[in-house]
């Protein structure tokens, strides 16, 4: 019974594409074609893919944004093709498109925040307002830049503490970076008594600066007199060091300014106040009574 019934089925079918030769001809072409679209498409998203990576890695850009990037440009590639494949073959591609494009809007407005973060990324990998191992402060946060990923940063704190960042929120701040120069300024503000001379004070500060060899003196040296505090003459005292060197000559230069000032009788005052007390008459006290 099977046999009866397929077999005019069968001829039905060839009959049919006997007599629509043309349109099976053109369809049987559009099927190729797609297929060869796919895998141009294919080879195309791969030589692109393989492209950037290339540029991006020659252009020292962390690995995480290299390979979201490379994979991004790999898809959108093949969906493009896809489409023009589907297209090839009759498939109405509006309402695919269409699809898609909802699609993406759903996505857009769920990772609103995300996609905030992820373009920032961009922008911090395009911008390079800091690298990795630099010392940057964001905000109020200080630390050694680890990695640059895709929605977040990671820093390390002096103490050791991994701070995670999201980008946007870098992008919207400050951005301190203390490493991308070669040399850095050291302020310091040495409050000394009223009695001291000005003269004395510079000239003990300006030996020890020339002692030190880790100071540039070609950039400047600055020890002047900066402010007439409430209860000590305020010097303002700024050298260059190299970057690497710049904390230990912070602290060196501290303790052997305050050495030597105490060594040359130069006096640091503690904050003090003046109380005067002017036309005070005694109270009068009133004479006792005895009572009998």
């Amino acid at each position: 019974m099977i046999g009866f019934t397929l077999f005019p089925k069968i001829k039905n079918a060839v009959e049919w594409m006997a007599g629509h030769s043309d349109a099976v001809i053109q369809f049987g072409w559009n099927v190729v074609a797609a297929i060869i679209l796919l895998f141009v498409g294919k080879a195309i998203s791969r030589l692109l893919s393989r492209g950037l990576e290339k540029l991006l890695l020659k252009r020292k850009v962390d690995i995480t944004i290299v390979q979201f990037f490379t994979a991004l440009v790999r898809y959108i590639t093949l969906a493009f093709f896809v489409v023009a494949a589907l297209g090839r073959v009759g498939i109405e591609t509006s309402s695919i498109i269409a699809v898609i494009g909802a699609a993406g809007l759903a996505v857009g407005l769920a990772l609103q925040g995300s996609l905030s973060n992820f373009a920032a990324g961009v922008l911090l990998v395009s911008l390079r307002p800091f690298r990795a191992g630099e010392v940057v402060q964001i905000g109020a946060m200080t630390g050694t830049v680890e990695k640059v990923h895709i929605f977040s940063t990671t820093l390390l704190t002096g103490d050791s503490k991994e701070v995670v960042i999201p980008n946007g929120k870098i992008i919207a701040d400050n951005i301190i970076n203390y490493s991308r120069h070669p040399f850095r300024r050291i302020d310091l503000v040495i409050g000394v008594g009223y009695q001291s001379r000005i003269a004395d004070v510079k000239r003990v500060i300006n030996q020890l600066i020339e002692k030190d060899s880790r100071i540039d003196r070609q950039r400047g040296v600055t020890v002047r007199l900066g402010e007439l505090g409430a209860s000590s003459l305020n010097f303002y005292v700024r050298v260059w060091v190299r970057n690497a060197e710049y904390w230990n000559t912070y602290y060196d230069l501290l303790e052997n300014i305050k050495e030597a000032l105490d060594a040359n009788h130069i006096d640091l005052p503690y904050p003090q106040m003046d109380i005067r007390v002017e036309n005070v008459t005694a109270p009068a006290h009133p004479q006792l009574q005895l009572v009998d």
